[in-house]
């Protein structure tokens, strides 16, 4: 995949955060799970607990000068359905991929079945719509691209390994346009660590609920 193809078919991603977290986001940037663990100077025991295990539900860290964040979730995936789906039994190495890199959805039809799965139906959350071209021209060597949902094995655990994540030059997207169409091609777009700058980046930052979606135009 070419990096203007990305730009071009999917203009604006979607990173849906947890509800009030857009003043730490504006000031420190947006940071996975490890770039905010480290941030925070987490215990090595903490640190473990968040990085290599999973999150039946949110976590709330806090740290004297930087106050308090919270650390989504992982309720779209179990240790069972992440062991069945990379054919291991040891999930470990999974959720530290994960937790290294920062997600954003790629069509408002993936950020509204994300928002109206069970474990989020209801909630409200701060979303930051993205300017795609825009984060390829500071980050394209960071970027990431999934073919699917890599945090959900519910309600079918998907077969994957750790080399999900492809580079644009790994992306086989003319295949997959072909075969799913451009709305099901890419699920995924992610940045490796952190995106520092991301308060330059974002088009719209506002605070909705599922059906707010529906009256939103980006």
């Amino acid at each position: 995949m070419r990096p203007e193809q990305l730009a071009e078919f999917y203009p604006r991603l979607f990173h849906m955060a947890w509800q009030g977290s857009w003043e730490n986001i504006r000031k420190y940037g947006l940071l996975s799970t490890q770039a905010l663990v480290e941030l925070y100077k987490l215990s090595p025991g903490q640190n473990c607990r968040l990085l290599q295990n999973h999150r039946p539900k949110w976590v709330e860290i806090s740290c004297d000068g930087l106050g308090t964040a919270t650390v989504r979730d992982q309720k779209p995936m179990s240790d069972k359905g992440m062991c069945t789906a990379l054919g291991v039994n040891d999930p470990r190495p999974w959720y530290e991929l994960l937790n290294s890199m920062v997600f954003f959805w790629s069509t408002k039809e993936r950020l509204r079945t994300m928002m109206n799965a069970q474990a989020y139906v209801g909630m409200t959350h701060d979303l930051l719509v993205v300017d795609t071209a825009k984060l390829i021209d500071r980050h394209c060597d960071k970027i990431r691209l999934s073919r699917m949902n890599s945090g959900a094995t519910k309600p079918v655990p998907h077969p994957r390994d750790l080399n999900l994540f492809k580079t644009f030059e790994e992306f086989s997207f003319d295949d997959y346009r072909k075969r799913r169409g451009v709305k099901n091609a890419i699920a995924e777009v992610c940045v490796i660590n952190q995106v520092r700058d991301i308060k330059d980046l974002v088009v719209d930052v506002r605070t909705v609920t599922l059906d707010d979606l529906d009256n939103i135009e980006f």
